[in-house]
């Protein structure tokens, strides 16, 4: 007797296939949307443009974002924002001085971030935020207060432990943002270097915690009165 095969549906093979196209497209967009953001600025980039980058139809981009800025904020938390949680973490497992972390937190943000197309965000929003005041806020809520504050943390573990000085920690925040958007702005302009000078990150970033903690001054330390400016 001839037993009968099982029947096989020919579509089940290519299900999972489609559903991991499905799944992987809005990964897709945001990468072609980073691209064009950091290329071309936030105004000039179109939803087409993204979609055709991406190798979709332009209502692929529309059916996971329904705007332009809906698609902005996703790129930002994709690349920058939703890695606080992760960056936090590392903050209160770390065992070292606080000088150490200082140095570990500025050199491992470059390397995740700002040697990345990522850190092409930050001088959108400079040259750009002006004009578009709600994705300012946003930027402010996500990226700009969490940054401060574990920057904050750091310095402030450091107060406590009695490893550094008490200085005006608001201030001093500026100081390690001012430091690292200098690296960034040097990355995407050349106008931020002088020609005879390079600039190798690691040994900027080293230069600058040195100077942060131990100032310029080897003889007679600046006051208090002075410091509490």
């Amino acid at each position: 007797m001839q037993l009968s095969k099982p029947f096989v549906d020919p579509t089940a093979s290519l299900a999972p296939k489609r559903e991991r196209r499905k799944e992987a497209r809005p990964g897709e967009l945001l990468v072609a949307a980073l691209d064009l953001f950091v290329e071309k600025g936030f105004a000039a980039t179109r939803m087409e443009e993204v979609a055709a980058r991406a190798g979709v139809s332009k209502g692929t981009v529309f059916l996971y974002f329904p705007s332009k800025e809906e698609l902005f904020k996703a790129v930002v938390r994709e690349n920058i924002s939703g890695r606080f949680e992760e960056w936090n973490a590392e903050f209160l497992a770390y065992e070292g001085s606080s000088a150490d972390m200082l140095h570990h937190c500025m050199t491992t943000w470059w390397h995740r971030i700002g040697s990345t197309k990522a850190s092409g965000i930050s001088k959108l929003m400079i040259s750009e935020g002006s004009h578009f005041p709600d994705i300012v806020a946003f930027y402010q809520n996500e990226v700009v207060q969490p940054g401060h504050a574990l920057i904050r943390q750091v310095l402030q573990r450091g107060t406590d432990r009695g490893e550094f000085r008490r200085v005006n920690l608001d201030f001093a925040v500026y100081g390690v943002v001012a430091a690292m958007m200098f690296l960034i702005l040097s990355k995407h302009s050349a106008a931020c270097l002088q020609g005879n000078v390079s600039l190798d990150p690691d040994a900027y970033i080293a230069n600058q915690v040195a100077v942060m903690l131990h100032g310029l001054c080897i003889s007679k330390p600046m006051t208090n009165s002075v410091l509490s400016r």
